[in-house]
């Protein structure tokens, strides 16, 4: 019987993915790092940030986990012990990507709709806390990962590959733990990323209503109107990063939540299994929300489009410079 046709995909979308993913995750972090997309240092951080843990999750996720089972699978990556560190730091930084999204959607919330708040939150310096904070806590989160997997086979009495203990799915202590893994992520900040950003819409929504009453209700004044102007900014670039996050992750979502409330598992070897499909075309979805944001900035965001052409432009000029 041949490959799936899952795993076919896979095989030829997780190279393309790696090959566009890393640069332009790379690239979005030496432009915002140079602070010259007129954004505030607070979201410049924030931003970056999300970004460097995009890039993580390519590298833990993409190219040594899908990538190296599907191409290298002896290679001694998969040396069982090498196997349950990656996985573990695979999931801190999909953790630590999520809930970086999350942080961003609440501090956008205090600058739109908390006034008194917003001066001590909104700052470069409690990012960077907030920032620490959320990666630290990933990285505790996801050591018992570590704990989870067993050698998938033993040849000459080397571990090999990993796989799921089987008590992972009856024993208490983990049933607990992949309770407390699902509603951490990703149930809680599908949650919160919602909920903040009703708020945050009401609250410009009435704001706006308020300010065209005062300006006289005039339209053209409206369109010139640079706080309308920047609330509107705002609300797309959260939106769009918010809103590719939900339905990225949406598949990914109702496998977990399949997986507590029947009695299907993770990682199934039968990859004609319709859950199984489920579940790796969740993984395909959730793998592609680490290449979106820089897309997004491109298209929102015209300074950043500015040093993007730039940073392309340059090496074209030097090769072009060198062959005359």
């Amino acid at each position: 019987m041949g490959q799936s046709i899952i795993l076919q995909i896979e095989s030829i979308y997780y190279p393309i993915l790696a090959i566009v993913g890393i640069p332009a995750n790379l690239t979005t972090i030496v432009i915002l790092s140079r602070g010259r997309c007129e954004l505030s240092k607070c979201i410049t951080r924030y931003l970056v940030a999300m970004s460097a843990a995009d890039l993580s999750v390519l590298v833990f996720d993409v190219i040594l986990y899908e990538i190296k089972d599907a191409y290298f699978p002896y290679s001694f990556l998969n040396y069982t012990p090498i196997c349950c560190l990656n996985l573990a730091l695979l999931f801190a930084s999909v953790d630590c990507s999520v809930w970086l999204t999350v942080a961003f959607t609440f501090d956008r919330f205090v600058a739109i709709c908390c006034q008194k708040l917003r001066t001590n939150y909104c700052t470069a310096k409690t990012a960077a806390v907030v920032i620490a904070v959320v990666c630290s806590l990933s990285i505790l989160e996801s050591v018992p990962i570590y704990f989870v997997y067993e050698p998938r086979e033993i040849i000459d009495n080397i571990p090999w590959s990993c796989y799921v203990k089987s008590s992972f799915y009856t024993l208490p202590i983990w049933v607990a733990f992949l309770w407390l893994e699902t509603v951490l992520t990703p149930l809680s900040p599908f949650v919160l990323i919602l909920l903040f950003n009703a708020l945050t819409i009401r609250n410009i929504v009435q704001a706006n209503r308020v300010r065209r009453g005062l300006r006289g209700n005039c339209s053209g004044e409206n369109h010139n109107d640079p706080e309308m102007v920047n609330r509107r900014k705002s609300m797309i670039l959260l939106l769009a990063i918010s809103g590719s996050f939900i339905l990225l992750w949406m598949v990914t979502f109702v496998s977990y939540i399949c997986v507590q409330f029947t009695d299907t598992q993770f990682l199934e070897a039968n990859y004609n299994d319709p859950f199984t499909i489920l579940e790796q075309s969740g993984y395909i979805l959730r793998a592609m929300s680490c290449c979106t944001n820089t897309f997004i900035y491109a298209v929102s965001q015209s300074k950043f489009r500015g040093e993007l052409n730039n940073v392309i432009k340059r090496p074209l000029a030097l090769i072009t410079y060198l062959f005359k």
